[in-house]
């Protein structure tokens, strides 16, 4: 049985999950929308309530029902699926407004993103450097031609997740036309099918240019003939095929552990890292605003936080107790 029992109800949940698929939303976001705004819909059809008008007791007798036993993110994450619904009905003429502004709904505390220290950061890259000395130490030609590629590829991957500040699923879309090595730039196609430019440093850049010339080739002879015309991706796996999402996160995962980084630590940390690295360094929050194609300035504020190596510093430097011993009694 379909979750939504009223046809008009139906009608306009395909064409909301229609219009997240053409603003390029992932499989799991539309996914999470039908089930949420699915499920919000039935209710409201089980309780004969118009979903264009529903009125505030029953809006909050959904809220009551909607937390029960569930977790506060889950709740934050449906209510905004079902906002969201709300707003595209109001845009498409289809409802008079949003029902849910006039209501007082849970939020979720403010957490800071996971950042990694820069020394952190060189030893996830001295971890691919070992990969590289391991790879050309190795006894059989093919085998160290093949370790010595994904090693170098590994190396640019980590190298240009953390100097351009991408979205995984954005260094798995990476092809070989959006590269520009002489101005060290890599064009990307972000959320909501924004383009944007993200800036590669010499390390990075020079990363990218010994995988292209020394490690790319040996991954693409390694395709079989009938497979297809040869890929664009930039990165790609063992057999010469585009590196996915999972592929990507599985080779960034094992680089975290092998550099004994902190469990929980992921391929977005490396976002977060670069966003925060910028503006420790001094840089304003427009520019690392459009660097991370953010939408909306507030997004980008999150990484406003000070980190504690500069409080603590900062600390040091201004507190006229902060570096004074304290008396030895006698």
């Amino acid at each position: 049985m379909s979750p939504v029992a009223d046809d008009g109800a139906t009608v306009a949940l395909d064409r909301f999950l229609r219009s997240l698929a053409a603003r390029d939303a992932s499989l799991d976001t539309i996914r999470a929308y039908r089930t949420a705004v699915g499920a919000y819909l039935h209710w409201l059809a089980e309780h004969d309530v118009d979903w264009h008008r529903p009125p505030r007791p029953d809006l909050r007798g959904y809220l009551a029902t909607l937390g029960r036993g569930a977790a506060r993110t889950t709740v934050a994450q449906r209510l905004a699926a079902i906002r969201s619904f709300h707003r595209w009905a109001t845009r498409e003429g289809l409802a008079p407004g949003d029902p849910w502004g006039a209501i007082a709904t849970p939020r979720l505390p403010r957490r800071l993103p996971r950042v990694l220290e820069a020394e952190q950061i060189t030893r996830l890259l001295d971890v691919v450097e070992a990969d590289l000395e391991a790879a050309a130490s190795g006894d059989r030609p093919e085998r160290v031609a093949l370790a010595t590629a994904l090693a170098l590829r590994d190396r640019s991957l980590v190298e240009t997740a953390y100097a351009a500040g991408l979205r995984i699923s954005e260094l798995a879309a990476a092809d070989l036309g959006s590269l520009d090595l002489r101005r060290r730039e890599i064009r990307v196609m972000g959320k909501g099918r924004k383009e944007r430019i993200g800036l590669l440093g010499a390390p990075a850049a020079a990363a990218m240019e010994a995988y292209l010339v020394d490690g790319r080739p040996e991954l693409v002879a390694r395709r079989e003939a009938d497979r297809g015309p040869l890929p664009t991706a930039v990165f790609l796996n063992h057999l010469g095929d585009p590196l996915g999402v999972r592929g990507l996160r599985f080779r960034l995962d094992r680089l975290f552990r092998a550099a004994g980084l902190p469990a929980g630590v992921s391929p977005h940390t490396l976002r977060h890292s670069f966003a925060t690295h910028l503006l420790d360094g001094g840089a304003d929050l427009r520019v690392v605003q459009e660097l991370l194609g953010h939408e909306d300035l507030a997004t980008t504020q999150v990484y406003t936080h000070v980190s504690p190596a500069r409080m603590r510093d900062a600390y040091q430097a201004a507190h006229p107790r902060a570096r004074r011993e304290p008396a030895v009694e006698r």
